[in-house]
């Protein structure tokens, strides 16, 4: 008897206990995802409005080419190279006749950076290194000295010199060559020093400006959120999709509280929404598509046809003591050959990677792959923007 009711406690307790042990589990699922959700910074998504970038250039010499450099005779020749190179050495103390000037181990180029409104004099930049002559390789050389200036106001920013990284290769032996990727294109990371910058100052009579980089009305709205919870005040509104604003609190009016005001918010994070999309080069073949992009319920059918034409010769041969002659009579032949429709029919959902398994099953190339997506788009199927670049 005791044994029995101990069972029947048991029991009652177990069963009270189920609804606990059920919500723990659907807690166990759930709590993860949502601590777990990728979070972005704000300052990988917004630029600080008119703290724009400037955009560098300049013009200068590469040397150390193994005879890979522009060259210096004939009519075909880069004359502005050789000009260059005789100023360059008038520099020096040396004086050298153009006209008797002889080398292939130079190249003009031209040199490109960007600096941003932050970067003070002495900070390091990347630089990219373009030929502009007839060089046939840029590897092995070394950038001179080069001023680089805004082109709006001619005024220089920042000078660039050292050895160019160059992302490809060239061999060569008398009748044959072997090439790989560009190499006339170099960059040098860390080339270019800044000697001065334009100060960046705030604009106190209008609220912070948040520039989306790629608008968003979803993402603005959890930036201004992001924003109000993390000061608990109402400073954040969507202008619309591409700009966000705060208003300055008044414990950051002073500048440098303004830089420490705009620090904070550039550190809150957000979950990202990303735009579905597919990214199409129909130049290379090349199809690139987000994992988010799904595809309602559609028939892909797929057949080509065929024309061919043939000119088979055919000799005509007079009879005996006829006096003619034989000749040679081309006889046309046109065949035009169909190939069987090949058709997959997608469920409703279908995400990338089964469309991919799915076509992939016919056999066909990126050109006819880039024709299907063209299509899904155009019938309505293709839940995401399509891109043709």
């Amino acid at each position: 008897m005791i044994k029995m009711t101990e069972d029947i406690s048991f029991k009652r307790i177990f069963c009270k206990l189920i609804p606990l042990l059920t919500l723990l589990m659907i807690l166990d699922v759930l709590v993860p995802s949502e601590l777990y959700a990728q979070q972005t910074r704000l300052s990988e998504l917004v630029e600080i409005e008119n703290a724009h970038r400037k955009e560098l250039i300049g013009y200068g010499l590469v040397t150390g080419l193994d005879r890979s450099g522009d060259r210096t005779i004939s009519s075909r020749g880069a004359m502005f190279t050789v000009q260059s190179i005789t100023n360059m050495l008038e520099n020096f103390g040396i004086t050298v006749d153009a006209d008797r000037l002889r080398t292939r181990n130079v190249a003009a180029v031209i040199v490109t950076a960007s600096i941003g409104p932050y970067h003070a004099a002495g900070s390091e930049i990347d630089v990219t290194v373009s030929s502009l002559g007839d060089a046939s390789s840029l590897q092995g050389g070394v950038l001179l000295q080069t001023p680089l200036f805004d082109p709006d106001n001619e005024e220089v920013f920042a000078k660039a010199q050292g050895p160019l990284i160059v992302g490809g290769f060239n061999a060569e032996i008398p009748g044959a060559r072997v090439s790989r990727n560009q190499t006339l294109t170099a960059t040098i990371p860390g080339g270019g020093v800044v000697t001065g910058n334009s100060e960046f100052e705030f604009d106190t009579e209008r609220p912070l400006g948040l520039i989306l980089r790629d608008p968003n009305y979803r993402n603005a709205r959890r930036i201004a959120e992001a924003i109000n919870e993390a000061f608990d005040e109402e400073l954040a509104f969507v202008q619309h999709a591409g700009v966000v604003r705060a208003r300055w609190p008044d414990t950051f009016q002073e500048q440098g509280n303004r830089n420490i005001f705009t620090s904070i918010i550039l550190d809150q994070e957000i979950e990202v929404d990303t735009p579905a999309r597919v990214v199409i080069n129909e130049r290379t073949g090349t199809i690139v598509a987000g994992g988010n992009v799904v595809i309602d319920e559609v028939m892909v059918s797929h057949g080509s046809i065929q024309v061919r034409t043939q000119v088979t010769p055919f000799i005509s041969q007079p009879p005996p003591f006829s006096g003619g002659e034989t000749t040679v009579v081309p006889v046309p032949e046109v065949g035009i050959s169909e190939e069987s429709a090949q058709t997959v029919v997608l469920e409703p959902e279908t995400t990338v990677a089964q469309l991919a398994v799915s076509l992939n099953s016919l056999g066909l190339s990126p050109r006819d792959i880039i024709s299907i997506f063209q299509a899904m788009d155009r019938a309505g199927a293709l839940r995401g923007k399509l891109i043709v670049m």
